[in-house]
């Protein structure tokens, strides 16, 4: 067979799923030619990370067919799919932390009841396919000991020495500073090189744009367009996507920063353990300006600003706002008490801290607010004011379903987020703590939330943002403070920032950036 008669690495034919009333998957057709790198792009329940499940035996389908390197397969189970040549880096990865390298790679595939000759085996075939896909990583390691873009190849080196042919990657990038996420695009380049394929699932058009060959674009469960992606753009993609043309970035105007309303000094916080996670942070937020906080998930961010919306006591130090201390170590004051000195936050876990999702929405929307007079009759909650105002709010947000009395859990992710962005912004704040805005959160949303944001600003409040996207810290913030392990290692001013600077400072470099 010639090379141009090459059949698709994965063909999936008329795929349909369900789940109850919900039709995830819609007579789904696709194929992914062999030694490329194919993106599958689309909003929240579009389907794609469904269809990858399906292909790689978590879920079974309702119908349809797929067929791999031009051959029918039964794929039941993750090992059909692994022995069909799939493997899967899951976006949460499947480690052993207390295992080394050599033994999460090795788990379940020994070799026998004998495991010195397996091992040692497996110790030649890893140091082989490290060399092959500069994928360096140190096999006698502890995984738990290793840097999150390390235990991504862990995973990599895993799917490969099971045989994978065909890479499935479930948002690679998610947790990774902008170095590490280009480190991995050169190990999927080699991969591609190798006559590999590997299917990466994302919502970071970017990424797409930069390193796939095509791309399958989904919306409510069907296949919309495939496309070459040298033939398209982010914007095309992104109005494939939602339906309807989308601002990738929000326009603003330059900021006016006022006086100061958010006052930092010397923080430490320690965590249940006695680990200090924030070391001795400073710093100011001004009325009318956006300050945005970058770095790789678990440096500090989530202490931070817990500690000031008074969730986590303080070690040390001082915060302030509008000149009022809110800690110290003589005093502290308690959420409530911060909300009333006008404090408003928006948690990075909406779920497990930003709703109560067995409650009705409008019960969810006034979370801390139920002693506000306009929600109470006598010693009774006033369940038709609260219903009132949980519709007038999903109107003003965009909130689908409008339906005040629909259970907060089945709201999809971006409208979930609108609840709680509503009920904080609509308390008028003088000071908004914003945790992870877009996370779990679909591109028309994205576009929702940062125009309310930007609004707010104009507005002359004060927001404090904290993001693992650095597009999204750089298409909002008028300064930008890098943390790196509980501490803040740098600071920019917006029109100085670019993702190289703020990546090296995130990885700790701060001589160069």
């Amino acid at each position: 067979m010639t090379a141009s008669a090459k059949p698709p690495a994965i063909e999936l034919r008329g795929i349909d799923k369900r789940f109850g009333p919900v039709h995830a998957n819609r007579d789904v057709s696709l194929s992914v030619p062999a030694g490329t790198i194919h993106g599958i792009v689309g909003e929240n329940g579009a389907g794609k990370s469904t269809l990858m499940s399906i292909l790689y035996g978590y879920y079974h389908a309702d119908a349809g067919e797929a067929w791999v390197d031009g051959k029918r397969r039964d794929i039941r189970t993750t090992a059909d799919a692994i022995a069909a040549g799939i493997g899967m880096v899951h976006q949460h990865f499947m480690l052993v932390d207390t295992f080394t390298v050599l033994e999460n790679v090795v788990l379940g595939v020994e070799g026998g009841a004998l495991l010195k000759g397996g091992m040692a085996r497996a110790r030649t075939e890893l140091g082989r396919l490290e060399r092959e896909y500069k994928l360096d990583v140190d096999i006698d390691a502890v995984v738990g000991d290793l840097a999150v873009g390390l235990r991504q190849r862990v995973e990599i080196l895993k799917a490969l020495y099971r045989g994978a042919n065909v890479l499935i990657l479930d948002e690679p990038t998610g947790v990774l500073t902008p170095t590490e996420a280009d480190h991995l695009f050169r190990i999927l380049a080699a991969l591609k090189r190798e006559g590999k394929t590997a299917i990466l699932i994302t919502h970071k058009l970017r990424e797409v744009m930069a390193i796939t060959d095509n791309v399958t674009v989904m919306r409510r469960g069907a296949v919309v367009a495939t496309v070459r992606t040298a033939e398209t753009d982010a914007s095309r993609l992104a109005e494939l996507m939602v339906g309807r043309k989308v601002l990738l970035r929000v326009e603003r105007t330059p900021a006016r920063p006022g006086r100061v309303v958010l006052e930092i000094d010397g923080l430490r916080v320690t965590d249940a353990l006695g680990i200090e996670r924030v070391h001795g942070v400073s710093l100011d937020v001004r009325a009318g300006e956006i300050v945005g906080i970058a770095g790789v998930a678990g440096n500090g961010q989530t202490e931070l600003i817990e500690a000031i919306a008074g969730i986590r006591p303080i070690a040390a130090g001082r915060i302030a706002l509008n000149g009022e201390t809110l800690a110290a170590p003589e005093v502290s004051l308690t959420p409530r008490e911060r909300r009333e000195r006008g404090l408003a936050h928006i948690p990075e876990d909406r779920q497990r801290m930003g709703l109560v999702v067995p409650f009705a929405a409008h019960d969810s929307a006034i979370l801390g607010q139920q002693a506000n007079p306009a929600y109470n009759r006598y010693l009774l909650l006033d369940r038709r004011a609260i219903i009132d105002s949980c519709a007038e709010k999903m109107q003003r947000y965009d909130v689908r379903p409008d339906n005040p009395r629909l259970i907060s859990a089945n709201f999809s992710g971006g409208n979930q987020q609108k609840i709680v962005l509503a009920r904080e912004i609509e308390t008028d704040p003088d000071l908004l703590l914003v945790g992870q805005p877009t996370r779990g959160v679909d591109i028309g949303a994205i576009e929702f939330i940062h125009r309310r944001l930007i609004a707010l600003r104009d507005a002359g409040k004060a927001i404090l943002l904290v993001s693992v996207e650095l597009d999204e810290i750089l298409g909002l913030a008028d300064r930008v403070l890098v943390m790196n392990e509980g501490r803040v290692v740098g600071a920019l001013d917006a029109a100085e920032a670019t993702e190289h600077k703020l990546g090296l400072l995130m990885a700790g470099v701060t001589k160069a950036a």
